[in-house]
């Protein structure tokens, strides 16, 4: 009899028109992050050679001073995709991926980001990460909003419940028809994620797995807390679309709304602002004062002493370094704010599945802000590296040809590995947990009448 059940189902025009939604819809997206990625390694690979390129050609233009030359030469951090992230794009597409910085001031530099279609901004991305957090429960609550009530509306319960089979023996399998039909779209496109996109099998991909079943079961178990109340099928499918309309959109949005009150970041003008006074008002300043906070900062170039009234190349990397310093109070202030924000979207969506899952799987792509807060405080540390590399070639007026400058080559940014499993599934654990528990709650009293 249940196999007939599952032939009945799977045959019917909802099963039919639902699966072939969620397959066009999710290899769509595949195809989408697979673009993606090519793009991203097409610029990577063109800023290896442009950077080479760059170099050698400033080298010959700009051969007698080695500050001059250093004004205009940058070096470039790359922060390369993940696989995982053609799964899901997150903000990859606003952050870059690539930063390019020259020894002058950072602060001038550390916010630019590339040219993008707005509209394509505004739109989003179709990856799979969006098809898996807000097509798949829709999909779930297609065929599951009626596997109770149809019994009843259709006038066939009293005969089922008279004859031998259990009647919530027989709920129980056609919800897990339901399940086995969801799971399998998701399997075969997480397989062929895992072939189209070149995703390597390791904990990551684990974890992304566990966390997408996880979510999976959440929207079955809301679905089965709901139909457990025994209401009409109209009531059912409006319930649980105001469910999705509440936890995909409107709860997502209010949290975003709050957040960015209560953290707003006056910061990101403050900094440019501070950053561009702090360095052009040391035009009018005494370059004494100017050199005293550059000593302050690195005492260990107190041995390079400006002498004279002519320009040199010492005081004006002084007053750009002065100019950060001037921009690392608000500079500071910005980026705790962006990590606060973060922290707080992250307790929040502990209890909220949709938020948690899309935060958690972005960050297990590399796609999320967290990622690059990690890379705009590598590119600091890049950029200060740079920095204590050259200033003594520029200090001691070293000639342009004493350094090779063919071994500058592009860089790249790794992001520190670890997954806390606990925090990551924990949650969705306990909500489904608590979710089939009230559902089985009422069904235990169903059978009591």
């Amino acid at each position: 009899m249940y196999t007939q059940m599952f032939r009945n189902f799977i045959r019917s025009g909802a099963a039919i028109i639902a699966v072939l939604f969620i397959l066009t819809a999710g290899f769509a997206s595949l195809v989408i992050g697979k673009r993606y990625l090519a793009k991203q390694q097409e610029v990577i690979a063109q800023t290896a050679v442009h950077q080479q390129q760059h170099i050698s050609k400033h080298v010959e233009y700009f051969n007698k001073e080695t500050g001059l030359l250093l004004y205009y030469l940058k070096f470039s951090l790359v922060n390369a995709p993940r696989p995982l992230s053609g799964l899901s794009i997150g903000q990859r597409d606003v952050n870059p991926s690539v930063r390019s910085v020259n020894i002058r001031n950072l602060e001038n530099q550390q916010y630019d980001t590339d040219l993008s279609n707005p509209s394509n901004l505004l739109l989003g991305n179709l990856d799979l990460g969006f098809v898996m957090i807000y097509l798949f429960p829709l999909i779930i609550i297609i065929f599951t909003y009626n596997i109770f009530s149809e019994e009843t509306e259709g006038g066939t319960w009293n005969m089922i419940r008279i004859q031998a089979v259990s009647p919530l023996k027989l709920l129980w399998h056609k919800l897990l028809h339901r399940a086995v039909v969801v799971y399998s779209l998701a399997v075969v496109l997480l397989l062929s994620a895992i072939i189209i996109l070149q995703v390597p099998l390791n904990i990551t991909l684990l974890a992304v797995v566990c966390l997408l079943v996880l979510y999976l079961l959440f929207w079955f178990s809301l679905s089965y807390w709901i139909v457990s109340w025994r209401k009409s099928s109209g009531f059912n499918a409006i319930c649980m679309l105001a469910a999705w309309i509440l936890l995909t959109i409107l709860t997502p949005t209010f949290v975003n709304s709050y957040i960015s009150n209560a953290y707003p970041v006056p910061e990101a003008l403050q900094t440019v602002i501070k950053q561009r006074q702090g360095y052009h008002e040391k035009w009018d300043m005494d370059k004494s004062v100017t050199m005293e906070k550059f000593y302050a900062h690195y005492p260990q170039f107190r041995k390079y002493q400006l002498k004279g009234e002519e320009f040199k190349w010492l005081w004006y990397y002084a007053m750009q370094q002065i100019g950060d310093d001037d921009a690392a109070q608000y500079s500071k202030a910005l980026e705790e704010k962006l990590r606060k924000r973060e922290e707080i979207s992250a307790r929040i969506g502990m209890a909220l599945p949709v938020l948690h899952t899309q935060l958690s799987l972005n960050d297990l792509a590399g796609s999320g802000m967290k990622d690059h807060l990690l890379f705009q405080d590598s590119v600091r540390h890049f950029h200060e590296k740079m920095r204590l590399r050259f200033y003594p070639e520029i200090f001691e007026e070293r000639p342009v040809s004493s350094i090779d400058w063919s071994s500058f080559t592009v860089e790249y940014f790794t992001a520190p590995a670890g997954i806390r499993w606990v925090t990551l599934l924990l949650p969705l654990i306990v909500i489904c947990t608590l979710l089939s528990g009230l559902a089985g709650y009422n069904l235990y009293r169903f059978r009591q009448e």
